[in-house]
């Protein structure tokens, strides 16, 4: 990669300087960033201001004597001290022309890296309630958890995409009754459907696939029995139906891990026992509490009630032990933005069992707002309005919910607008960035019946303007940009490369005729820009879990 490249040369300035204790051991520490304007240059580095204090020098002092060090590297073109003792570095064209080489020879794997070194990741997200088809809402926590997986394998990294079920609880036994409600009603009796916690159509098919299997003979069960077949069956059908959704939205997930697992194999005891061991349990009043406050969380929480029924904090502690248990080194979670206050909580949880509370990383998805036709909708069968994430598909396409679900930090809310997620023209920023990729491939393949190749031996050396030279920087730039991603958990950044980079090509392509009777040389390694520039888009656009079509 070529950000390590120059930190490299930049630790290596710094050692021949002489300068010693600086607390920079190794090039990987020297901190490097890419200016936002390119009249900044490539790359900068703000070291000058880091060994101020350690060397007792100036920045500028420290600076200069950091350029003069550079002066002899064949990558570095021009290194520039900026403001109170930045430097601005600019790589040398010849260094850029290699990149297009450095694409073509990684192909597929250009932007991928082995910084996880095989690391074990598990990425849980989505975990719906098995008690009805997955929503709308839950699109952006699917697409935010699949892309961060994607980001993890790109990086080395062994990820384990896991969904969690709670199929125990009181809304498994409401799912039993309201099942059973539909199902006696659908064999002719008067029932109070009032009391059906649940009362989507879904429910009133189950019930009815039931009655063509069963006909009547399952009201000669009793009630337990009955409604423990009931939720079987129904559980398994909600998460047949998860699972196809997800699939049609491009996540498949590893493993299905139920909550009836942690308790068939008596983990849930075995927890509460590890707990009670290290002291971080006390009873009150017949219930058994969890000591948060002893950690980092001010309320304590009941994890069993004076009944004896457990909770759901109790489960889901012996479920992030069993994920370690599992032996992942780190543990991610995506969950909505309702759980914000359990983050503390479950972290207070893993340092009380003895685990590195900072293995366990979760993240919180905001809400989002669906807009048609320039106004804000409900997403309800009341409202008539789209209701499930696989209506949604239907609706906009696996592609544009993909995207706009991932357009923005996680962190903020989402304004979803379904009429511009339809929309084939560059209104629609994924629109813009599938055409931009659709062109070159035209672009390749007209070049290619016209008998302009893109030749493996094209001289590079031709590609000399600004905007070329722009472009070659920017698809340097891509394997820190994945990497950056990746370890910041942060998707729309790719996002927001890949629509820069569309900018940087729209202007070069608009800018310089790419295919020219006149000279073929040249022709050629335009091509072969282009080429790389295709390979970075499909790339990016892979790791999004989004097409790269080659018309449009």
């Amino acid at each position: 990669m070529l950000a390590d490249k120059v930190k490299r040369i930049i630790y290596e300035a710094v050692v021949s300087c002489g300068f010693e204790n600086t607390g920079i051991d190794r090039w990987q520490d020297v901190p490097l960033e890419i200016p936002r304007s390119k009249d900044h240059g490539d790359f900068a580095t703000n070291l000058s201001l880091t060994l101020a204090k350690p060397l007792k020098r100036t920045p500028g002092e420290i600076a200069g004597k950091i350029v003069g060090g550079l002066a002899e590297s064949a990558i570095i073109g021009k290194a520039e001290i900026a403001g109170p003792g930045f430097i601005n570095l600019t790589v040398a064209p010849d260094t850029l022309r290699g990149i297009i080489e450095e694409v073509r020879d990684a192909g597929a794997d250009y932007g991928k890296s082995d910084i996880g070194k095989g690391k074990k990741v598990q990425v849980e997200f989505v975990s719906a309630n098995p008690t009805g088809p997955l929503s709308v809402g839950h699109g952006r926590i699917a697409a935010i958890g699949d892309t961060i997986a994607r980001l993890l394998e790109a990086c080395g990294y062994e990820t384990v995409r896991e969904y969690y079920v709670n199929d125990i609880g009181n809304q498994i036994k409401n799912l039993a009754i309201s099942v059973d409600l539909r199902y006696k009603e659908a064999l002719g009796q008067d029932v109070q459907l009032d009391q059906a916690g649940y009362q989507g159509e879904y429910i009133k098919t189950y019930a009815l696939e039931l009655k063509k299997e069963y006909g009547d003979s399952l009201l000669k069960k009793d009630d337990d029995e009955r409604r423990k077949l009931m939720a079987d069956y129904t559980i398994k059908r909600v998460l047949d139906e998860q699972d196809e959704s997800l699939k049609k939205f491009g996540v498949a997930f590893d493993r299905w891990f139920g909550e009836h697992e942690l308790y068939d194999a008596d983990l849930v005891e075995d927890v509460l026992k590890t707990l009670k061991e290290k002291g971080a349990l006390y009873e009150d009043e017949g219930a058994l509490w969890f000591a948060t406050s002893k950690y980092r969380y001010t309320q304590d929480r009941v994890l069993k009630k004076s009944g004896g029924a457990s909770t759901y904090f109790l489960s889901d502690i012996a479920y992030h032990k069993n994920k370690f248990d599992r032996g992942f080194d780190i543990v991610i979670d995506i969950w909505g933005a309702d759980h914000h206050g359990y983050i503390a909580r479950m972290k207070s949880a893993m340092e009380a069992l003895g685990i590195d509370p900072d293995k366990l990383e979760i993240a919180v998805v905001q809400l989002v707002r669906f807009k048609k036709s320039g106004d804000f909708v409900r997403m309800s069968k009341r409202a008539g309005n789209l209701v499930t994430l696989s209506d949604l598909v239907d609706e906009v396409g696996c592609d544009a919910a993909r995207f706009f679900f991932l357009m923005r930090t996680k962190e903020s809310h989402l304004d979803f607008d379904i009429e511009l997620a339809k929309e084939r023209s560059e209104k629609n920023p994924m629109f813009y960035l599938q055409y931009a990729h659709a062109r070159i491939c035209s672009l390749l393949q007209k070049a290619g019946e016209e008998g302009v190749e893109v030749a493996t031996g094209a001289d590079l050396a031709l590609l000399e303007t600004p905007r070329e030279l722009a472009l070659m920087s920017k698809l340097a730039n891509f394997p820190w940009e994945v990497q950056t991603c990746c370890l910041a958990r942060e998707p729309h950044r790719i996002i927001t490369f890949l629509t820069e980079l569309a900018g940087d090509f729209h202007a070069f392509y608009h800018g310089h005729r790419v295919v020219s009777d006149k000279d073929k040389a040249l022709s050629s390694a335009r091509l072969a820009l282009c080429a790389a520039v295709q390979t970075v888009f499909a790339n990016g656009l892979s790791l999004l879990g989004i097409t790269a079509p080659e018309s449009m």
